[in-house]
Parts: structure tokens; sequence; C-alpha cells
């Protein structure tokens, strides 16, 4: 069972639609909390993937970030582009347009 905080991560991420990512500092700030970090190691341990869309999930400055996932990063790229989000070197095409704020 997921710590509480990791919970809360979690509840909250599933908020955000296909087609958009949101950032770590994002849903972390969305908790009235300073632990991006924590927020990282929550999407390493997600254990309902693709319920809780960790691929979802990526750098404040679009980049992809890492993917525990199956396939790693590549993994991750293929669901996001699954969902219509272009990427383009390793990093979100109109990374501004498809981020969801909370």
């Amino acid at each position: 069972m997921p710590k509480k905080f990791t919970q809360k991560v979690y509840n909250q991420l599933k908020r955000v639609p296909p087609g958009k990512v949101t950032t770590y500092k994002d849903l972390a700030v969305s908790l009235n909390s300073k632990a991006y970090r924590a927020v990282g190691v929550a999407m390493k341990n997600n254990p309902y993937a693709p319920s809780v869309p960790c691929h979802r999930v990526v750098k404040s400055d679009g980049i992809l970030g890492g993917f525990s996932g199956k396939g790693g990063v590549r993994g991750k790229a293929l669901f996001l582009k699954s969902e219509g989000i272009q990427i383009k070197d390793g990093k979100i095409v109109e990374f501004k347009k498809r981020r969801h704020r909370f």
C-alpha cells in the first residue's frame, strides 16, 4: 500500500488527460509541497501504470525525463505519441500548449 503522500500524487496524476503532460514540480505544488523528488520516486515505484499515467510526467523544461516502465524512456515516448504528443530530440513539442496545470 502506498504512503499517504504517494497516494495523493497518484490521485492527482489521474486528473491529467490523455494528450497532456505535467511536471514533477507541478504535481508537488498542486499538493502544497516542495517534494519534487518524492514525486519522482512515486513515479518510479508506480504499481498502477497505466491507470496512473506516470508516462505523462516530464521535467519542467519539457524533456521526457526517466521512465521505469516497459521500454524505458523509449516506452514513455511511445505512450505519449499514442496520445497525440509529438516529441523531438527527447523534448515535448509545443510543451506550453501540452502542459496540464492544476
